[in-house]
This record gives structure tokens, C-alpha cells and sequence, in this order.
């Protein structure tokens, strides 16, 4: 079991949207460079999660894409779910016809895990990502300016004196 390209675009996407959303409509063409994510595969993504009514989109000069809904009422699984991408545990997607036209003997095993997953991701929303990531990016930009700061090495007068004297 492992969640596509598909899915992880969508949330890596959505994230990269809901970071951005407040200064006005986001273009593809912005997260597809950002991210590294094809500008037409960021189309069909995005033309699934507008139908599913998780964004919106702008026409004209200055548009793209905005948030339809608040960004803690979007659920990772709702995403997920918006651009068709199945999470499933089981071999034969949950028909129980695996063994012979019969469920196999771990057929509940991983019906409970595919309930378990979808539980978690329902409870991750789009807004605890998004905050996440600003504060990761936040802590990566002081770690570089105190980086910074170790690699400029300001000479106290001890040292002066103890070169001077050395």
C-alpha cells in the first residue's frame, strides 16, 4: 500500500496554495515552479479539487486559485479523496473476492488499517500543515542567520592583547 504521486502532489500543492492564499489568487504556474510539479498535471489536480468545491479559480489577469473553504475545515483525506487517489491496504480494493471469490484470511486486518488511515488523515487539516510549514521555514531562516553569525568571529580585546603579546 503507498499513496500515489497524485495524492502526495495534491497535499504538497494545497499546502504550497494555502501558504500563499491570503496575498490574493495563487497561479499554477507559481506552485508548479516552487514545487517542482508539472504545470499540467497541477491542472488536472487542480481542476478535481475546484469540482469538489475545495478551491476556487480567477479568471483574467492577476487570477489563479484561492482557497474555497477555511484552511482547518480541509482535511488531508478530503483532499486525497478530491483528486480520486484510493488508499487501500487490501489486494483486492475492498470486495473481499481476494481468495477465490472470498475474503482472504487478513481481509479485516487491512480493512482496519484502510479505517485507521483515512480516521488519521481526516483529523490532519490543511491548516496544521500549512502552519507547520511556515514555522519549519521560520526555523530553517534563523538557523542560516545565526549560522551567519557564528561564521563572523568578532576579535575581543583578550585576544587582541594575547595576540599582541603572543
Amino acid at each position: 500500500m503507498r499513496l500515489t504521486t497524485k495524492g502526495r502532489f495534491a497535499v504538497t500543492a494545497m499546502i504550497d496554495l494555502g501558504m500563499r492564499h491570503q496575498r490574493g489568487p495563487v497561479t499554477l504556474a507559481g506552485i508548479s515552479e516552487r514545487q517542482r510539479i508539472s504545470l499540467s498535471y497541477l491542472e488536472q489536480l487542480f481542476g478535481r479539487l475546484r469540482r469538489q468545491g475545495i478551491v476556487d479559480s480567477v479568471r483574467g489577469p492577476g487570477g489563479g486559485y484561492t482557497l474555497a473553504q477555511p484552511m482547518d475545515a480541509i482535511s488531508v483525506a478530503s483532499i486525497i479523496r478530491a483528486v480520486d487517489e484510493p488508499i487501500d491496504a487490501t489486494q483486492c480494493g475492498g470486495l473481499g473476492n481476494c481468495h477465490d471469490d472470498r475474503e482472504c484470511m487478513t481481509h479485516d486486518l487491512w480493512m482496519s488499517l484502510n479505517a485507521r488511515i483515512y480516521e488519521y488523515l481526516e483529523s490532519v487539516h490543511l491548516g496544521d500543515l500549512v502552519r507547520k510549514q511556515i514555522q519549519k521555514e521560520a526555523d530553517e531562516a534563523l538557523g542560516k542567520t545565526e549560522a551567519k553569525r557564528h561564521d563572523r568571529h568578532v576579535i575581543g580585546s583578550a585576544e587582541l592583547k594575547a595576540v599582541a603579546h603572543g
